[in-house]
């Protein structure tokens, strides 16, 4: 009898507790604002709000994990499209200072201080030559241009070499560094003329012809002679004198020169339409 007793009093209990929770939300719900149970319902947040705040701070890292990985696939692909704009604005940069150095070039080209009588056509280098065998560069301008073997090539800075093949469209150029080149030159100084030889990619051109009481000094500028029947006008700056010496019993003065165009970066050039008179 004791425990049906104690069974039917934990029910009564139960009761009255889902009875009070039910009178409470009601009153609640109909009380509007205001009222103890705002005051009662402030003073649990209150109570609580060290706690939520905690909690926030030990949970916000991993919702903000997960978040992060539902928005992976729209970062990355923001990523991906920034990328693609810094390429774009990139290849626009290169391309805007590409196109300035070659409207540079061209300008040079134009304003050229020698050779000014001489009719002329402008060329674009489209390949240069694969070995040291022989150093030569391909332009873009051939027999239809009026360009023939023999004639010179230059650009801004000075000469380049000579067409030594054509055809319809292009034309092959000899570098004046090549072993097999030979330039009647002049000393500006001094005035005495000389043959300024190819000796290679990486070294100067040797000047022969030079006697040895001409005064030669370094940094001195040397031209083309322009001699009678010479393949070349005169005045077309070739290079500037490196050193000048006489060897022990020598009869000539033994000169190096370094060119004054950089033959390894040439980009455009020009073709004299030169005809030496005999």
């Amino acid at each position: 009898m004791a425990v049906y007793r104690r069974s039917r009093r934990h029910r009564f209990v139960l009761f009255l507790l889902v009875l009070t929770s039910v009178t409470v939300i009601t009153l609640d719900f109909r009380g509007g604002d205001g009222g103890f149970l705002d005051d009662a319902r402030g003073g649990i947040r209150d109570l609580f709000a060290p706690v939520q705040s905690a909690a926030d701070r030990v949970f916000a890292p991993v919702g903000d994990f997960f978040g992060g990985l539902t928005r992976y696939g729209d970062v990355k692909a923001e990523n991906e499209r920034l990328r693609r704009e810094l390429e774009e604005a990139r290849s626009r940069n290169l391309r805007q200072a590409g196109s300035e150095r070659e409207r540079e070039k061209l300008l040079a080209l134009q304003q050229l201080e020698f050779g000014s009588n001489v009719p002329a056509v402008a060329a674009r280098v489209v390949s240069t030559s694969p070995s040291n065998f022989q150093l030569t560069l391909t332009i873009d301008r051939g027999s239809e241009h009026r360009v023939a073997e023999g004639m010179p090539v230059v650009t801004g800075a000075g000469l380049v070499g000579r067409v030594v093949d054509v055809s319809r469209s292009r034309a092959t150029v000899l570098l004046i560094t090549d072993r097999s080149s030979n330039v009647g030159v002049r000393l500006q100084s001094s005035g005495d003329v000389g043959v300024a030889k190819g000796s290679g990619a990486r070294d100067p051109l040797t000047v022969d012809l030079v006697d040895v009481e001409t005064n030669v000094a370094e940094g001195e500028a040397v031209v083309t002679s322009g001699l009678q029947q010479s393949v070349f006008p005169p005045a077309i700056p070739v290079g500037r004198v490196r050193s000048a010496r006489v060897p022990p019993g020598a009869l000539q003065k033994e000169i190096t020169v370094d060119p004054v165009v950089d033959l390894g970066r040439v980009e455009f050039v020009k073709v004299l339409h030169w005809d030496p008179q005999p």
